[in-house]
């Protein structure tokens, strides 16, 4: 994997170039697959030559390798007198999680990705793993189609993010930010009768800096993912989880046991609730659950046990926060 960089490159400039498409429809498959998906054991030393392991890991691996040979060579071809120790934070700027996690969401990568719908929730909201489907995309595109094409793919993408790189770095070196390669020599003159070089066209405006911040949802363009988002509801949680504790923020939760037929509030939840526990209803308890955090209420959820309450709860936390999935 590539190395995780705290800053995140976010191009503000024009459209990201073409996502480049592959010719092989079982690579495509791979590429999306998600080793949640078919939950195959990890301490296995090595496949069996007739049933390969079916997910991207292998392709991710491929296409880290090949991202770095790309961007070393494109890096050469922009700052050909670059010395090895700015020339390795520069890339690892470019290479970093965060930049390709980055460029993943804006491509909408994750709309197709293929993982186990009980961690559906948590895994596209990751940067990790966002990051891990470009490579095995870049490892996949390799596979099908060879170097020639990925570089000029990857040439076009990442040239803006180099350049924003490149000053990041002279601006931590304590450098000037743009640097003067080819200085007008001593007694040169700017008067119209002499050949002067023609002005460089103007290049787009670099990445910036920002934080890492939620992706509103969108509608998916392709038509061959459908994931049972009530299977997903159990991800909630551990998101919710993930979010409270980076900001190291208090959470409590408050259980309690509505009666429907004295709690007017649980009428309405009534129709959320399947034909089978209303069955049981006499017998077998509907569970409220409620968020605390910092002393605020965030969520309250209802369901036929504490742990689809609190998922439920937990949903209406990540909305409170700000968190969509």
């Amino acid at each position: 994997m590539a190395a995780n960089v705290s800053a995140r490159l976010q191009m503000e400039t024009t459209e990201l170039p073409p996502l480049p498409l592959f010719k092989s429809e079982q690579i495509r498959m791979q590429v999306y697959t998600h080793r949640s998906y078919f939950g195959r054991p990890n301490h296995i030393f090595e496949d069996h030559p007739d049933d390969p392991s079916p997910d991207n890991e292998k392709l991710e691996h491929l296409g880290d390798t090949v991202l770095s040979l790309v961007v070393t060579t494109l890096m050469n071809d922009m700052f050909p007198c670059l010395r090895v120790g700015p020339s390795t934070k520069i890339r690892a700027l470019i290479v970093g999680n965060a930049t390709l996690a980055d460029i993943a969401v804006r491509y909408r990568l994750t709309d197709r990705l293929r993982l186990h719908p009980a961690q559906a929730v948590t895994l596209k909201a990751s940067p990790n793993v966002q990051a891990d489907l470009f490579e095995s995309y870049i490892g996949g595109l390799f596979q099908d189609q060879g170097l020639e094409v990925v570089q000029q793919w990857l040439n076009e993408l990442l040239r803006p993010y180099a350049r924003a790189a490149y000053r990041l770095v002279r601006a931590q070196h304590g450098l000037p930010l743009e640097s003067s390669p080819n200085p007008p020599s001593p007694g040169s003159s700017t008067d119209s009768s002499t050949e002067s070089s023609p002005s460089p066209s103007p290049s787009p405006s670099p990445p910036k800096i920002t934080p890492i911040q939620a992706q509103p949802p969108s509608p998916s363009p392709f038509g061959y993912v459908n994931i049972d988002m009530t299977m997903t509801t159990i991800g909630h949680l551990a998101l919710f989880n993930q979010h409270t504790q980076k900001s190291n923020r208090a959470v409590e939760w408050i259980y309690s046991e509505v009666n429907p037929e004295v709690d007017p509030a649980a009428q309405g939840s009534l129709q959320l609730i399947s034909p089978n526990m209303m069955k049981g209803m006499k017998t077998t308890p509907i569970w409220s659950a409620k968020v605390i955090v910092d002393g605020e209420c965030l969520g309250q959820g209802k369901g036929g046990t504490k742990k689809v309450a609190r998922n439920e709860a937990a949903k209406l936390g990540l909305r409170s926060l700000g968190v969509f999935v």
